[in-house]
C-alpha cells in the first residue's frame, strides 16, 4: 500500500501529517515540535542550510549567512527561476524549496517507518490574482514536490482541508484559513459528519499584510519614512524615497534589500537628511543586515497588542527604541486589513448562494485568525454564527492526511 503524506507548506509555518491507525499523525519536524517556522538560513560558516527553528535560531544569534522567510510569496513570480550562488551551488530558488520539502519527506519517512510516495499537498485558492502567475505558482511548488522525491503530487485547496479537520457534524459553516501570504474561504455544508463544498474564494492578503502595515505606521517612520532630504544641488526638501521602507516592511523583500549598493544609498542620504538620526538608523539596519530582527520585533509587538497591550522593541537597533502599540490602535491600524478579510468571506457566502445571516459555524484557521480585528469585523458579518477554534497552525495538515488516507485506500 502506497503511503500519501499530507504537507502544509505555508507561508510562515510548515506542518506534515499522515494517516496511522485510522487518524491523522503529526510529524515532528523538529524533536518536540509538529509546526516549524518556514525560515531558511544559509550559513555562511558552516556552508549549510538550515531550516524551521535553527533557521530563525541563526540569525538571532547573529551568525554569518542569510535568512529568508516567506519565500510561498515569491512563488509564480521570475524571482523563482533565477539562478543565484547559494552557499557552494548555482540554485533556483525551486531547487531550495525542494530541499526544505525533501527534510519533509525524510522526517516523514523516519517517523513513519517506510517510504512516503505520494505527497497531498495544501494550496491556497489563490496564489496570484493574476491567472498566469497563478498557474505558474502550481507549477513551481509542483516541481518543488518532485525535485524533494515524491513520486505523485496531488493538490488540495487549503481551507477544504481544514474544513474535514474541524470535525463540525451538522451545520453551514465557513472556513477563514489566513495564511501569512494568502487568505482563503470555503463554505460547506456538514450533515452527518459528511461535509459537501460549496465555494470557495482567496485573497493574496496574509498575515505577513498586517505585519507591513504595523511596520510602516510604527517602525518605518522611526527609520526615516516620512521624513526629507535636501537636493545635494540648490538645498530643496523633498521626500526620502518611500520603495526602501515599504521593502524591508515586507518579509519575501527583506534579503532583496540589504545589499552593499542599498547601504551606500542610506549613507548618502544620512548626510543630506533633514533628520540625519532617523535615516542613520536606516544605513545601520542594512548595514549590519537587522531587516529580519526588524521584522521579528514587529510581530512579537502585534501579538503583544493583540493580547490587550504592548509595544514594539527595536532595541535591536538603538538602545531604548520603540514604539507603543495598544489593543485600540492595533484596530486601527488593521482596519483595512480586517475588512480585506471580512469582505472576502463575504464573497464567499454570495458565490455559495448563501446569506450571511445563514451561516452557523466560522472555522478560524491559521494565526492571524486569532487577531481581534479579525475576529470583530468577521462576528459583525456573520452575526449567528458560532466561533469553531482549530489547532491554528496544523489543522490544514490534519486535514491533507484524512483526504490522503482516502487516496491510500483507494
Amino acid at each position: 500500500m502506497a503511503r500519501w503524506l499530507g504537507v502544509d507548506f505555508g507561508t510562515s509555518n510548515t506542518s506534515a501529517a499522515a494517516m496511522v491507525g485510522g487518524r491523522p499523525r503529526l510529524v515532528e519536524l523538529e524533536p518536540g515540535r509538529v509546526s516549524v517556522p518556514t525560515a531558511i538560513f544559509l550559513d555562511a560558516g558552516t556552508r549549510r542550510m538550515l531550516f524551521g527553528t535553527e533557521a530563525v535560531e541563526a540569525l538571532v544569534a547573529g551568525r554569518e549567512g542569510r535568512f529568508l522567510r516567506a519565500v510561498k510569496r515569491v512563488l509564480g513570480t521570475p524571482l523563482m527561476r533565477e539562478t543565484r550562488q547559494f552557499l557552494s551551488r548555482r540554485m533556483t530558488l525551486v531547487d531550495l524549496v525542494a530541499e526544505v520539502l525533501g527534510r519533509v519527506r525524510a522526517r516523514a519517512e523516519a517517523e513513519l517507518g517506510g517510504p512516503v510516495a505520494g505527497v497531498l499537498a495544501g494550496r491556497p485558492v489563490v496564489f496570484h490574482a493574476e491567472p498566469e502567475r497563478d498557474a505558474q505558482a502550481a507549477v513551481d511548488l509542483g516541481e518543488a514536490y518532485r525535485l524533494a522525491g515524491f513520486a505523485e503530487v496531488e493538490w488540495m485547496t487549503e481551507p477544504e482541508a481544514a474544513a474535514r479537520a474541524c470535525g463540525l457534524r451538522e451545520g453551514l459553516g465557513i472556513v477563514v484559513d489566513i495564511g501569512g501570504g494568502t487568505s482563503d474561504f470555503t463554505v460547506f455544508r456538514a450533515e452527518g459528519g459528511r461535509l459537501a463544498v460549496l465555494a470557495s474564494g482567496g485573497l493574496r492578503v496574509g498575515g505577513t499584510d498586517a505585519d507591513r502595515a504595523l511596520s510602516l505606521a510604527h517602525a518605518m517612520p522611526l527609520l526615516g519614512l516620512g521624513t526629507r532630504l535636501r537636493a545635494e544641488i540648490g538645498g530643496a526638501l523633498h521626500e526620502v524615497p518611500v520603495a526602501p521602507f515599504h521593502e524591508l516592511a515586507t518579509w519575501e523583500r527583506i534579503g532583496f534589500l540589504q545589499v552593499p549598493e542599498m547601504a551606500r544609498e542610506a549613507a548618502r542620504w544620512r548626510r543630506l537628511a533633514e533628520a540625519p538620526e532617523r535615516i542613520g538608523r536606516l544605513h545601520a539596519v542594512l548595514e549590519a543586515g537587522l531587516g529580519f530582527d526588524l521584522a521579528f520585533a514587529v510581530e512579537a509587538g502585534k501579538i503583544a497588542a493583540n493580547g490587550g497591550g504592548g509595544r514594539i522593541d527595536l532595541g535591536v537597533v538603538e538602545r531604548g527604541l520603540g514604539a507603543a502599540l495598544s489593543a485600540e490602535r492595533l484596530g486601527s491600524d488593521l482596519g483595512a486589513f480586517a475588512r480585506a478579510i471580512a469582505e472576502g468571506a463575504g464573497r464567499a457566502a454570495a458565490r455559495a448562494g448563501v446569506a450571511p445571516e445563514e451561516v452557523t459555524h466560522v472555522v478560524h484557521v491559521g494565526g492571524s485568525s486569532l487577531l481581534r480585528p479579525v475576529r470583530a469585523a468577521l462576528a459583525d458579518l456573520f452575526p449567528r454564527a458560532e466561533p469553531v477554534e482549530t489547532a491554528a497552525f496544523t489543522a490544514v495538515a490534519e486535514g491533507l492526511a484524512l483526504a490522503a488516507g482516502e487516496r491510500e485506500a483507494g
